[in-house]
């Protein structure tokens, strides 16, 4: 018991050394092997317990999610990890139901108590558990349809929707009091029930614009929900980590909701800032923007002093950071100062265009966050924005009636050129119409990012 109280320690440590890994890309790849460590020493720990009575069940477990796991991590595109992550916090939710049925139904074998007669602490925490797993077990589906396009991005709003949750939640704390006093199994199914339906109406007046924030929003969810199983189970490993994946969820919402200029407790309660997301199409009017070429940037790259490249989602679709970063390494030679202008939650996820970045090998030196970076736009000869929009919105700055008003965005715009790439005219993630297309220095570099760079490219080279 104390070497395994010993192990669980060394692979809590392990985690925690993890996310310290995680918090930059030159350290990530020993923050992951720490991880991997941690959670190796986890399992092995678990298997050697003496209260594991059979391993067949166990070892066919592991077999059937190693197998699929294997097969996800290998198919899947580093474009719809946003999506995966959304769709694996359901399961984290759903585990955490099903264990806190296993508990109620048969309290014996978890040293709960016995049917009927279960432990005031032991309920307070399972019906805490099972209510947070139902809510992040229905919210991630419907945050995992949304981005993967299988649901309308578009909010879901009617009249009383947030008075309708806030009843709602005030009924689960009943049916947690009645559950905590009777510990009948109607109340039971009941705060399973009315947190799956709490889980659907809390996202779905989520517009696409605040999915990021909601994602990992919901990370946070499952990490309580596993600590607050951890307790029914009497597993210190899983109480430290779960607390370990809320805190850094919540405290990542919080760096993400700064960024995007929206209220963390809104987000915590779910849909209340859904309207100020909803965001519509504006028309192009009698506006015209300059379409130009890849030898027209090539040429303006070239006779350029300091370039700022600002990578978006467009960049992490057509995959164009092998691309990018060779672009960069002839303007370099050519003598042009070229850097990287990162924002906070560019590409769905944070880090994720940093870790593009670094896949193509673009030096961290190179590679600098918005708040770093924004005041250098206005030295800036030309700002090469591949396939970003809504975060180089200047309605975000100028526009009350926009529902970006307010977020932090890259000051673009204030380079001398703007070259832009995108696949066509259209909206953002948002929604929205972004004027920088249309603005005097803007030059817009219609097609796929990649073909266009590598274009670009040749036009450098010759």
């Amino acid at each position: 018991m104390v070497l395994s109280s010993l192990a669980y320690l060394v692979a809590s440590v392990c985690f925690i050394l993890a996310l310290r890994g995680l918090s930059h890309p030159e350290t990530a790849r020993r923050g992951l092997q720490y991880g991997m460590g941690g959670m190796a020493l986890a399992i092995i720990t678990t298997l050697l317990s003496p209260h594991v009575n059979t391993y067949l069940l166990i070892v066919l477990g592991i077999a059937i999610g190693g197998s699929i796991g294997t097969m996800i991590a290998k198919k899947i595109a580093m474009t719809d990890l946003p999506q995966l992550m959304a769709a694996f916090h359901s399961l984290v939710g759903l585990a955490a139901v099903c264990v806190a049925a296993a508990a109620f139904y048969n309290p014996e074998a978890y040293g709960i108590g016995t049917a009927g007669n279960i432990h005031l602490s032991s309920l307070i925490e399972m019906s805490l558990g099972a209510a947070i797993g139902a809510v992040t077990f229905t919210g991630s589906i419907i945050a995992w349809g949304k981005l993967q396009g299988k649901i309308s991005g578009k909010p879901v709003i009617f009249d009383g929707q947030h008075k309708l949750n806030a009843a709602l939640g005030v009924l689960l704390v009943v049916l947690i009091v009645l559950l905590c006093a009777t510990g009948g199994s109607f109340y039971f199914w009941m705060i399973i029930f009315l947190s799956l339906g709490l889980g659907v109406l809390m996202i779905i007046p989520i517009g696409g614009a605040d999915m990021p924030v909601i994602v990992s929003m919901l990370n946070s969810y499952s990490g309580w929900a596993a600590a607050g199983i951890g307790f029914t189970l009497h597993n210190n490993l899983l109480i430290i980590t779960g607390a370990l994946v809320g805190a850094s969820g919540a405290i990542l919402s919080y760096i993400m909701c700064k960024g995007m200029n929206r209220s963390f407790f809104n987000v915590i309660l779910g849909g209340f800032g859904g309207e100020q997301a909803a965001g519509t199409s504006a028309s192009h009017g009698d506006r015209n923007a300059k379409i130009g070429a890849a030898d027209d940037a090539a040429y303006i790259m070239k006779n350029a002093a300091r370039v700022i490249i600002v990578p978006g989602y467009g960049m992490a679709v057509a995959q164009a950071q092998h691309a990018l970063r060779e672009m960069a390494d002839i303007l370099k030679k050519e003598g042009v100062d070229v850097k990287y202008a990162i924002h906070p939650v560019a590409g769905r996820m944070p880090g994720h265009m940093n870790v593009l970045l670094a896949e193509a090998n673009v030096p961290y030196d190179e590679v600098f966050e918005m708040e770093d970076i924004n005041r250098d736009f206005a030295q800036a000869d030309v700002a090469y924005v591949i396939g970003a929009n809504d975060i180089t919105n200047p309605s975000a700055k100028s526009d009350p009636s926009s529902p970006i008003y307010g977020m932090p965005v890259l000051d673009v715009e204030k380079s001398k050129t703007v070259l832009f790439v995108k696949r066509s005219m259209g909206s953002g993630y948002a929604g929205i119409d972004n004027p920088l297309f249309f603005a005097d220095n803007t030059l817009m570099l219609l097609g796929d990012a990649k073909k266009m760079t590598e274009e670009i490219i040749k036009a450098l080279e010759h």
